[in-house]
């Protein structure tokens, strides 16, 4: 697991707000509910699909749903569908390039793991077993939790009148929350 971009942030974001939803949600809509970039999140569905995360929807209200339970999905599940399994870390063997060894380095000093490389997989397997501990249900449950109940109600309201405009139907009003402020 490389370095993670901003591909896994968008990607879980997307996946929280499509876990409100029981209709099926198009990756442009999500993309313009937080304000990024529709291009962008549509390449990150497909790989979220191929992992069996989402399945896709066909039609003028299809769009995304769930192929799993929340419960069921780590967020080490969705970082390798869309970063791949990468090593956190390449080791390059410098150990065995010393100059002092000129062009033949001894067997102790090349035998076995890397002393650096060997920190490196201890930091990724802790890595990687924290993200499978945590899964989308886990982290949608602090966010609930967080969010006022109208915030989760404007969601879904904004992400229907989406479905809705798609097909031709009224959408209504707008979502009607407004957040609070810690200002009198």
């Amino acid at each position: 697991m490389a370095h993670l971009t901003a591909s896994v942030e968008y990607g879980l974001h997307c996946l929280l707000w499509l876990a409100g939803s029981a209709a099926p949600v198009s990756s442009r809509d999500l993309a313009d509910f937080q304000g990024i970039s529709p291009s962008f999140v549509a390449k990150i569905f497909p790989k979220l699909e191929k992992a069996g995360i989402v399945r896709a929807s066909e039609g003028v209200r299809g769009g995304y749903l769930f192929a799993r339970e929340p419960e069921d999905i780590t967020v080490l599940d969705v970082v390798d569908a869309i970063e791949g399994e990468k090593p956190l870390f390449d080791c390059q063997e410098i150990r065995g390039r010393c100059a002092v060894f000129g062009d033949r380095p001894p067997g102790w000093a090349t035998t076995g793991t890397c002393a650096i490389h060997a920190v490196m997989l201890r930091a990724e397997k802790a890595m990687r077993d924290s993200l499978a501990s945590q899964t989308l249900a886990d982290v949608a449950g602090v966010f609930d939790r967080k969010a006022p109940p109208d915030f989760s109600n404007g969601v879904r309201e904004w992400l229907d009148g989406r479905v809705r405009s798609r097909a031709g139907k009224p959408v209504g009003r707008e979502p009607s929350f407004q957040p609070e402020t810690d200002e009198p």
